[in-house]
């Protein structure tokens, strides 16, 4: 059969054709028998992105996914949520949805046996296993198991704040604290300690300030065996052991194991004292300094 005869022969971009139960395809003309195969040979041809959205000009390789990927722009929502009644344009996202009110949680980690809700939770706390981190900052080269990690971590060197605050219009460069810092307007919900009524806008500040109390301390250093009440204070130790200095002096090239030491650094490029005396205004560059000056007034002192 010639290739002009075939080309006639097909009638859409996916043609049903109901009598021998096929699924053809134009993009290459091969049949498949079953619609769950169909669907897997889409991707084969994904790459080749035959119609485009009149809008944002994406690319899809399968008519029915453009039609499907129109509804985000009209903002057409058909697929609607029977407790909560929010809408949805595609019925995954429903279905995903869903399993915020069941508790549902289908993915499990073969290593922790820990569960999650969707597969991308699984494949990223997957990540925590194997180590893997294959976004690397190009400015101090650390590196991080989310995309989304690093973006936010770059905005340390950009200075970046994109999170602004309707009501003060105090900028933030994390989305979180932006969150946190809303409540102060809002006179939303507090969460207080049971020990020193103590508040904190938001429940982890609280579960964290509890090892103040509790002494509990569940990061372990799998080196050392040492432990503490903060992951981050882990991650600034196991630095001891690896050797790592993620953190460099733009001046020097001097690098640095915690950002806190980097900091104090750069004082000693600008001059910069931002630790005053109170007693007779001498100024230092780190908070030790003005410390160990203070006992020379306190020795003074009858």
């Amino acid at each position: 059969m010639s290739e002009k005869l075939k080309k006639q022969q097909v009638q859409s971009a996916h043609t049903v054709l109901s009598k021998d139960k096929l699924y053809q395809f134009s993009e290459c003309l091969k049949d498949i028998s079953q619609k769950t195969q169909q669907v897997s040979h889409l991707g084969i041809n994904k790459s080749k992105n035959t119609y485009h959205c009149s809008v944002c000009l994406q690319g899809f390789s399968c008519k029915i996914t453009l039609i499907m990927h129109l509804k985000s722009h009209a903002g057409e929502t058909p697929h609607c949520c029977s407790v909560c009644l929010k809408g949805f344009s595609k019925k995954l996202n429903l279905i995903q949805h869903m399993r915020s009110h069941t508790g549902e949680k289908p993915y499990q980690c073969s290593e922790c046996l820990k569960r999650f809700p969707l597969k991308t939770n699984l494949k990223q706390h997957i990540k925590i296993h194997s180590g893997e981190k294959p976004y690397k900052c190009s400015e101090c080269f650390k590196h991080f198991n989310r995309k989304a990690l690093l973006e936010a971590h770059l905005r340390t060197h950009t200075g970046e704040k994109p999170y602004q605050c309707p009501h003060c219009l105090k900028e933030f460069s994390q989305h979180p604290h932006l969150v946190t810092h809303k409540k102060s307007h809002t006179g939303g919900k507090t969460y207080q300690c049971a020990i020193c009524s103590k508040d904190f806008p938001v429940k982890f500040n609280l579960v964290r300030h509890m090892r103040v109390h509790t002494k509990e301390k569940p990061y372990k250093c799998s080196e050392c065996l040492k432990d503490f009440a903060e992951k981050s204070t882990l991650l600034k130790h196991t630095r001891i052991h690896t050797g790592e200095k993620p953190y460099q002096c733009s001046e020097c090239l001097k690098v640095f194991a915690a950002r806190s030491s980097l900091a104090k650094h750069i004082r000693i490029h600008s001059g910069e004292k931002p630790y005053q005396c109170s007693e007779c205004l001498k100024a230092f560059a780190v908070k030790d300094g003005l410390i160990k000056h203070l006992k020379i007034h306190n020795r003074e002192k009858p």
